[in-house]
């Protein structure tokens, strides 16, 4: 939203790789500016970003929009390197939002307002769906397999990583699906090639 900390002498603060910045749903009285690193969104649960909204780098005002509009977090926020960063007290923050151009601070208010409204629209899809993505890359990626006599087998050609990314989640819960899908007699097979028992109650499930 701004491209520099609103007072260069604001403490800094050095956060390790796996350090939690914000948590979803938390208010506060502080916005907080990344100097330099790189900063995972999206949902972080059980010690592990189960889903993944993309990546940030530094020099960057990290969930400034929940400040300015007095709203709880809409996302996690976790390092993914090493992090410098500013806190700045979100009164200071606002008060200099305030002393822009009425046309600035108009546009800036807006700005922020969709921004928060396409994140949490974000979120939800992330919470609510992971399920029917994973089903239907599966339904994507199925070819016709000889040795089930005309049934459906996807193979593994990219790492579990890959494919998880491609799906906005995190591989532990990627495998995690896979046991899902094996326990509901929906897939088989383990390593690179896994075949769809029931086609039919996948694509019910991508259609979720």
């Amino acid at each position: 939203m701004l491209s520099t900390p609103i007072d260069p002498s604001t403490a800094d603060h050095s956060l390790a790789p796996g350090a939690v910045l914000l948590r979803r749903g938390e208010s506060t009285d502080q916005v907080l500016h990344v100097d330099q690193g790189r900063v995972m969104l999206g949902i972080w649960e059980q010690g592990v970003m189960q889903h993944h909204l993309g990546v940030v780098q530094g020099p960057f005002w990290l969930e400034a929009a929940s400040g300015l509009l007095g709203l709880p977090h809409a996302v996690d926020a976790v390092a993914e390197t090493e992090v410098r960063a500013h806190v700045v007290p979100v009164a200071e923050f606002c008060s200099h939002v305030e002393r822009l151009p009425e046309p600035s601070k108009s546009l800036l208010l807006d700005l922020a307002r969709a921004q928060r409204q396409q994140t949490e629209v974000a979120v939800s899809r992330l919470a609510k769906d992971a399920d029917a993505r994973c089903a239907e890359w599966l339904l994507r990626h199925a070819e016709p397999d000889a040795q089930m006599g005309g049934g459906l087998a996807v193979t593994l050609r990219q790492s579990k990583r890959t494919i998880a990314a491609q799906l906005g989640i995190a591989p532990e819960t990627l495998s995690r699906m896979f046991k899902q899908l094996r326990e509901r007699e929906l897939i088989s097979g383990r390593g690179r090639v896994l075949q769809l028992i029931n086609p039919d109650a996948m694509r019910q499930l991508a259609q979720a």
